[in-house]
């Protein structure tokens, strides 16, 4: 057994990088800095109707508790609503998969990756907030399309189009 100590980590409220990211607002609480690249969590304001694309990234786990709101989750298989108190988890090497707020409030999510790795590619994709509200979604031309590409290649996700599901 090894008398190697580890730390306690404290973060306090607010203290994380702050970006809006697709119209919402996502905070890391953890990054995978701080924790070794085990892990990261990151606290997700989405806006009514908002939510990422759909998307996979096989060698990452995320899961999701619902704060507030009714986010509606879409896989191959279906979709399911989930309520505040609900919790998501996509596997491993798990399905494509997207989330839309159906509500009309912002919905908040605390969502975990393991590994880490999750949250720098928000950091990267995303407009620096500061303290503030999210700005509405930047237009997404050739160029911002081509650089969003490159950062999720780089951090291990598969982008798929908005229609994905609806053309199945």
């Amino acid at each position: 057994m090894s008398n190697a100590t580890q730390d306690v980590i404290f973060i306090s409220n607010g203290a994380g990088p702050c970006v809006g990211i697709a119209g919402g607002m996502y905070q890391t609480i953890i990054s995978g800095a701080q924790t070794g690249g085990s892990y990261a969590m990151i606290h997700m304001q989405v806006p009514p109707g908002g939510g990422p694309a759909p998307h996979a990234h096989p060698q990452m786990q995320e899961s999701f508790y619902v704060l507030e709101g009714t986010v509606e989750f879409i896989t191959e298989k279906g979709s399911q609503l989930a309520q505040k108190g609900d919790f998501i988890q996509i596997p491993l090497n798990g399905p494509v998969h997207c989330f839309k707020n159906k509500g009309n409030e912002n919905a908040r999510l605390l969502c975990t990756v393991l590994p880490a790795g999750l949250e720098a590619f928000f950091e990267q994709a995303g407009q620096p907030l500061v303290g503030g509200e999210p700005s509405p979604a930047p237009q997404m031309d050739e160029a911002a399309q081509q650089r969003l590409a490159a950062l999720a290649k780089q951090y291990g996700q598969v982008l798929y189009p908005p229609d994905y599901f609806s053309k199945r």
